[in-house]
């Protein structure tokens, strides 16, 4: 009997170097394999006309603000009336995310995405939202939304494990909509290099905001931590808001915390005072 170890890792630095080094170049024979069996995936898809279906996906592996863009069409739709809900794959590591998308509303989780629907379309729902799912290849979607990080854009443009892509660039002559979130950062370069590869795309740019900011003293110092996709964008959005940071921790994504980290951290607050 094979006895597996899984480890959660942090995304490799490599990955968001602007141009591919050795490490990449070696891993490269496997990204074409990964390539390879999403070109074989390929299925074909199918179209609920009960319900309209919008999904908030991403290319790039994580951290791009899809759950974030979800809530916020989520709170659209609720201020028109409209009976909206949520759709998400159900994967034990991602337990934070299913039951942050419950507290603003009714979220279907299933190992198969098109059950959810189905029992969302049999509550009556009149629009899907999925966070996560343009790899999908069962669902045709009325609206698909894809997320970038201002910050990392698509790291060195490889697909795993070579970079940090889900699948190649060229799947963007699919879409449309495309959604930089982030810090307010600088994007006409980016758009620019899209836009010469894929000229039907239109792009949107969103910031993050603090939404309890007034509820922090910012003389004080900070230890900062988070277990998501992104740490460096958290940590350049707290430093734009003049947070006095004098330590951070980054942990991998969806982080479990055991009492050993608490206790770091914990000691290393303690340490500063």
């Amino acid at each position: 009997m094979l006895v597996c170890l899984i480890m959660k890792l942090k995304k490799p630095k490599f990955w968001d170097y602007q141009k591919p080094n050795l490490l990449s170049n070696i891993l490269l024979p496997f990204s074409k394999i990964v390539e390879l069996k999403s070109k074989f995936q390929i299925k074909e898809k199918k179209k609920f006309k009960e319900i309209i279906s919008i999904c908030v996906g991403n290319i790039y592996l994580g951290g791009t603000g899809k759950t974030t863009l979800a809530i916020e069409i989520k709170k659209i739709l609720d201020k028109r009336n409209v009976k909206s809900c949520f759709i998400k794959k159900k994967y034990s590591n991602q337990i934070d995310e299913q039951i942050l998308l419950k507290k603003f509303g009714k979220t279907f989780i299933n190992k198969s995405r098109i059950n959810a629907l189905k029992t969302a379309i049999s509550e009556k729902y009149q629009i899907a939202i999925f966070d996560d799912g343009l790899q999908d290849k069962n669902i045709e979607y009325d609206l698909a939304l894809v997320c970038f990080n201002q910050k990392n854009k698509i790291g060195n443009g490889r697909v795993i494990p070579a970079g940090p892509l889900r699948e190649n660039l060229d799947i963007l002559k699919n879409y449309k909509n495309i959604f930089l979130n982030g810090n307010d950062n600088e994007n006409t370069s980016f758009k620019k290099f899209l836009s010469d590869k894929f000229p039907n795309l239109d792009f949107f740019e969103t910031k993050y905001e603090i939404l309890n900011l007034k509820n922090f003293n910012k003389e004080d110092q900070f230890i900062v931590f988070s277990g998501i996709g992104n740490h460096k964008t958290f940590i350049e959005m707290l430093r734009i808001n003049h947070f006095k940071i004098i330590e951070d921790f980054e942990y991998p994504d969806h982080y479990n915390y055991s009492i050993m980290d608490i206790k770091r951290i914990n000691d290393t607050a303690v340490k500063y005072n």
